[in-house]
């Protein structure tokens, strides 16, 4: 284990000691993961090519932009961070994704793929403007290298006439492997290094090196030289190949169940993928309009069962969610009853595509939006906080969240008949948690969880919040004390009958922010129609959320069951 580590110690390593460190660096990677969960497999495959980086290049003052961030770890332990290195994605510790915050060694924040390049590009001319003279660096993996963002930023090479190195780490993998015919080009080059696959990339104004081992030390040293003296005349890519999960047997045999890994002990309940899955298939199996989009994400959303039983009907796009939206809006546009399924901060890409190409024409496409609200230790680039506020301004959408798994399967069955675009959004951690009721899913009608003739009605929107408010109920129950609960499944449109029915104290609850969110709309109406009601909201405050347990944020954050549970006994 590496628990101290000085940046400048490498420059003086010989090959034996830096293949010592190389080892020393896996040991720590693995090891911490285990404990701390993270993103261990693409790590793993990065640590030679991260070393030889390090002894190349003058890190600070050259620049460094890792792409999503998924492989930064060996960076980070080597750029002074050893010691903290054990408090990975806890909260107040160390970041899994680079965060300038952190470092003066991080130049860009990342977390969503693709950015990588176009970051280069403008720390290069910045660079240049400034009458600076060091080096900038895109480290890109393959999965990454389909997504469109870089191939505008491409477009801008020669435009903005500036140099940058542009490493692409070639694993055949992203989260899932890599589809698409950016990676059959990749593969081919591979197979030939000179040949016109070369060229289209050279037409950019790069100069190509490759393809080199990059989990062989050597190879990486005497490549990443050559790349840094080519630097001072070209821009340059250098095509590295490396195994994802390199060192550890069962991360290169399993590189997609290793891509992400919890920790050692804590649940890994994804019951709603799981649902997802088993029900599309029965879906499907009746009605053969039904297609399934995934972005490289098929395994962690459940929908490989699909992908087994309907090969013909399952589309795995790569990392490139604007694609997916435009094909699903394509496909309902043609007769056929797409589903996307995405993790909520993913779809935020695709925003323009949601508006203008699904909901626009009004196409019936069902977005199945998974680790809604927020998701913990990856941060705020992974918070899925945004998407109620995001969604709900877009008319025709209809916006759902069921209140454990039971519904969330309910409403993917009646989703199957709604002729229209729909969002279900969902935790990533689900149960079945309450009893099944036998009412149909109509589109926004909210179900009483308990009714009564108290003053205060509880709104709350999806299994987290219900769960919440269910617990201070029995609580509160128990004392004699009670108030009125709904489970609003729907966010869009709002139940308006029950809305107007209401009297005195309403509260609501949700696993979003605050601004444009489920109590920013029922303030609005209740506004609108001059109610009489007071009206408490409880969702996050305006703020990045950073990385954490997840009921220690949402305390933190704005949804404090103690500071609800306060509220509602002070108005009964």
């Amino acid at each position: 284990m590496i628990t101290r580590f000085d940046p400048e110690q490498i420059k003086i390593y010989d090959k034996n000691r830096l293949n010592v460190l190389c080892d020393e660096l896996r040991q720590t990677i693995y090891e911490t993961v285990m404990k701390c969960g993270g993103h261990l497999a693409s790590n793993l495959g990065a640590v030679e090519s991260t070393v030889a980086l390090f002894y190349t290049f003058n890190f600070p003052e050259d620049k460094i932009v890792f792409d999503v961030g998924h492989q930064c770890y060996a960076y980070k332990i080597l750029s002074g961070r050893a010691e903290k290195f054990d408090t990975l994605r806890q909260k107040d510790g160390i970041s899994g994704f680079p965060k300038r915050a952190e470092s003066e060694y991080d130049s860009y924040d990342t977390g969503h793929a693709g950015t990588s390049v176009a970051a280069a590009l403008g720390l290069a001319k910045a660079r240049d403007l400034t009458g600076q003279n060091h080096a900038v660096i895109a480290y890109i993996g393959d999965g990454s290298f389909n997504n469109g963002l870089v191939y505008e930023a491409l477009t801008s090479l020669k435009i903005l006439k500036t140099k940058i190195l542009i490493i692409l780490n070639d694993n055949g993998m992203s989260i899932s492997p890599t589809v698409g015919g950016m990676h059959d080009i990749l593969s081919s080059i591979q197979e030939n290094a000179y040949g016109d696959n070369v060229r289209l990339l050279q037409q950019f104004g790069l100069k190509y090196i490759g393809v080199k081992n990059g989990n062989d030390l050597d190879d990486m040293l005497e490549s990443m030289a050559t790349a840094k003296e080519a630097l001072q005349e070209n821009s340059v890519l250098l095509h590295i190949v490396t195994r994802k999960g390199k060192g550890y047997e069962f991360s290169e045999e399993h590189p997609v169940g290793m891509h992400g890994v919890a920790p050692v002990g804590s649940p890994q309940d994804t019951e709603y993928s799981h649902i997802l899955g088993k029900t599309l298939c029965e879906m499907a199996a009746k009605d053969k309009r039904i297609t399934v989009v995934s972005a490289a994400m098929k395994e962690s959303l459940g929908l490989e069962p699909f992908f087994n039983d309907y090969p013909d009907r399952a589309f795995d796009v790569g990392i490139c969610e604007e694609n997916a939206a435009v094909l699903c809006a394509s496909m309902a546009a043609g007769g056929l009853k797409p589903y996307y399924a995405i993790y909520s901060t993913f779809l935020q890409r695709a925003f323009d595509e949601i508006i203008h190409d699904v909901c626009a024409m009004n196409l019936p496409v069902t977005f199945c939006i998974d680790r809604a609200g927020i998701s913990g230790a990856d941060g705020e680039t992974h918070q899925g906080v945004f998407d109620l506020s995001y969604l709900s301004l877009i008319p025709n959408l209809t916006i759902a969240v069921p209140k454990d798994t039971d519904e969330y399967r309910q409403m993917l069955q009646f989703s199957a008949i709604y002729n229209a675009p729909m969002a279900i959004r969902y935790p990533r951690a689900g149960k079945v948690l309450f009893d099944k009721t036998d009412e149909p899913i109509v589109v926004g009608k909210w179900e009483y969880m308990h009714k009564c003739e108290s003053q205060v009605t509880v709104l709350a929107a999806g299994e987290r919040c219900l769960t919440v408010v269910m617990k201070i109920f029995q609580g509160l129950e128990a004392e004699g004390k009670a108030f009125n609960v709904v489970n609003a499944r729907f966010v869009k449109p709002l139940d308006e009958d029950l809305l107007n029915s209401l009297k005195g104290t309403v509260v609501t609850v949700e696993d979003n922010v605050e601004i444009g969110g489920f109590g920013s709309l029922v303030t609005g109406y209740l506004t609108k129609k001059q109610s009489d009601c007071k009206i408490k909201t409880f969702a996050y405050e305006d703020k990045f959320i950073p990385q954490g347990g997840i009921a220690q944020l949402q305390r933190e954050y704005g949804v404090d069951c103690e500071k609800i549970k306060a509220f509602i006994v002070d108005n009964l």
